[in-house]
């Protein structure tokens, strides 16, 4: 399944300001989920499991973090000879002094040397930000088959949902004949993945008109992919069935962690045909105290629990003392909940300390929006934090509620 023919580049440098406090410290594709995963971990995994060995990681926005972690390419099976992980940040060039990505198609046009040197004859291209399992190499076949210049991946909702997506009108064949962003009165329920197959020789020259374009907002979506249809190219809808979730907002990342919980989860990480690899912590095994109580929950390594833990996701190193209840929340690394303490329908961001009985957000039931805690924040004994409040670190003691 080696694919010698195809380079993957994934745009890792997005802010993902819907996240709120979130992505204050961290881009958004190395956000936790599930437990034990950052987001970057399932377009590396689906690129190694796809048999392709060469990654380019486009990072901008707080990328310390994501640099670090996405760097050691053993983690996904791509530290092989002639295989590896390449991140990519913004650099200053001697032709054109820039040293920021503008959008995600100038992103690529930066790097075209890096692209070069492996002369790959297609190129894909892929969003860092969404959680998925799907072979890209079932995806090539499609777009050589369909004799396509580019191939966009595919996914239906519900109509009713489709004017919050960018909408391919395809034709019987599965060709593209309309591209619509986002419309009030959506024609079609196929919705753009934001996963992209292109000749790579035929992508390189709808990148240097962009480039040279001083109106353009040298993005994809907005402005080469349309360029290209509008210019007569053959553009091929490739529809994907499976699990996909964009996680861009703080609903969507609590529901998609839901969505890992139960006996016959909606989305099995549990499948050992195509697994998704992750840095694991090293972290002593999880200890459940004999009074305590967990009922259909993720809890990894590291973490102790002496209260209640029901219907949640516990990332590595979480305390849950004793009295204490967490529900419908997700409890990221490191977190402490102290005794007494109640928290319901949240998420907990990293390092964040929780003093006794204290009382976080509320019956998911009763209220529309998640509580969020930011990372390093430290709140005192007895504190309430009103349902649907974003609650920021200061100086990781205390913090403002915004």
């Amino acid at each position: 399944m080696k694919q010698d023919n195809m380079l993957a580049m994934i745009l890792a440098g997005g802010r993902g300001t819907r996240l709120h406090d979130l992505t204050k410290k961290v881009a958004k594709p190395a956000v936790s989920y599930g437990g034990k995963y950052r987001i970057i971990d399932f377009p590396l995994s689906n690129c190694a499991n796809s048999g392709i060995d060469i990654v380019g990681v486009l990072t901008q926005y707080e990328s310390v973090l994501l640099n670090s972690y996405a760097a050691a390419g053993r983690r996904w099976g791509l530290d092989a000879k002639d295989s590896g992980v390449y991140i990519l940040p913004p650099r200053e060039k001697a032709d054109t002094g820039l040293d920021v990505y503008r959008g995600t198609a100038d992103a690529i046009s930066q790097n075209i040397d890096f692209i070069d040197s492996y002369s790959p004859e297609y190129l894909l291209i892929l969003s860092g930000d969404h959680i998925y399992k799907m072979d890209y190499s079932k995806m090539l076949d499609f777009h050589i088959e369909s004799k396509a210049d580019c191939t966009i991946a595919a996914i239906r909702v519900p109509l009713s949902e489709a004017s919050r997506f960018g909408i391919l009108n395809t034709r019987e064949s599965g060709e593209i004949y309309q591209f619509e962003e986002k419309p009030k009165k959506p024609k079609s329920d196929l919705a753009s993945m934001g996963i992209y197959i292109f000749k790579t020789e035929k992508l390189y020259r709808y990148l240097k008109a962009d480039s040279e374009d001083p109106a353009s907002s040298n993005d994809f979506g907005k402005n080469v992919l349309p360029a290209m249809l509008n210019a007569g190219e053959r553009m091929m809808a490739y529809t994907f069935e499976g699990y996909w979730k964009d996680v861009g907002t703080l609903s969507s990342l609590w529901e998609a962690n839901m969505d890992l919980l139960g006996e016959h989860p909606v989305f099995d990480l549990g499948d050992d045909e195509w697994r998704i690899r992750s840095r694991t912590a090293a972290e002593p095994p999880q200890y459940i105290g004999s009074d305590a109580e967990v009922r259909n929950s993720i809890v990894t390594e590291g973490c102790v629990i002496e209260g209640t833990v029901i219907n949640s996701v516990l990332s590595n190193g979480v305390t849950v003392e004793k009295g204490a209840v967490v529900k419908d929340s997700i409890i990221m690394s490191e977190t402490t909940v102290g005794e007494g303490s109640r928290v319901e329908y949240s998420i907990l961001d990293e390092h964040v300390t929780l003093g006794a009985d204290c009382r976080i957000g509320a019956d998911k039931q009763t209220t529309k929006d998640v509580t969020v805690i930011g990372a390093d924040a430290v709140l005192e004994a007895n504190t309430d934090i009103e349902p649907g409040t974003i609650y920021s670190a200061k100086n990781g003691k205390g913090g403002s509620i915004k």
